[in-house]
């Protein structure tokens, strides 16, 4: 178990990644060679004139036969939980430097450059607009998609203000919203952000992307890698 610790740790480290540590594991579990050596000592103390009789030892080794069984499973499992973290510690690493989208309703407007996102219709729309906030709610942009079908539709924003003029580098809210059947629908928006680093997270759980807007998200929260 030791040189599986050691290989997952030397792998991150490879990767510049780090691992959260854990501290779930209890200091008071009976393993095999504690049980082993309970039972030789019952042996050895008992009373020569009552001595164990053949169930009680038959029931006793059943049992020793049960803690071995389960403690090659739990090596088992130990090792396959290993290469999962290592298998996860490599994909961890193709994430740095590459965008995800999120679910978020507040997108950077990088210095000369875009800030790109995406809306989720759950029907086909006759017209789809992204609207773009300042901090105060002034409407700075309106973005029309015009039609669109049901599914993922990408947008962009250079900065251009709808007065001709160039917003700021910084941060602006979104807002989009369907017209479907008649009504006026409200949509999901999702934003592209670069991943800058990733957290693994401890046995069992997944991990964490440090992005360069700031924000930190658990990976099952990214709706596409970019």
């Amino acid at each position: 178990m030791a040189n599986i610790d050691n290989n997952l740790a030397t792998t991150l480290n490879s990767l510049g990644l780090t691992q959260q540590a854990d501290t779930s594991k209890s200091n008071t579990q009976l393993g095999q060679n504690e049980f082993l050596t309970m039972m030789i000592t019952q042996l050895k103390n008992q009373d020569p004139f009552k001595p164990m009789d053949n169930g009680n030892f038959i029931a006793q080794m059943a049992q020793f036969s049960s803690v071995t069984s389960l403690n090659e499973l739990q090596q088992s499992f130990d090792k396959l939980a290993g290469s999962l973290q290592s298998n996860q510690a490599l994909q961890a690493s193709s994430l740095i430097g590459r965008s995800v989208l999120v679910s978020s309703g507040v997108g950077a407007l990088p210095v000369g450059g875009a800030m790109t996102g995406a809306v989720e219709t759950p029907s086909s729309s006759s017209s789809v607009t992204v609207t773009i906030q300042d901090g105060a709610g002034q409407i700075l942009r309106r973005l029309p998609l015009g039609p669109q079908p049901a599914g993922q539709i990408q947008f962009s924003w250079n900065g251009m203000m709808d007065n001709g003029q160039m917003a700021p580098a910084g941060s602006y809210y979104i807002n989009a919203e369907a017209q479907a059947d008649g009504k006026t629908v409200a949509l999901e928006t999702q934003v592209s952000t670069a991943v800058e680093s990733v957290t693994l997270g401890k046995a069992g759980q997944g991990m964490s992307l440090h992005l360069a807007d700031g924000n930190v998200v658990d990976f099952s929260s990214v709706k596409a890698i970019q």
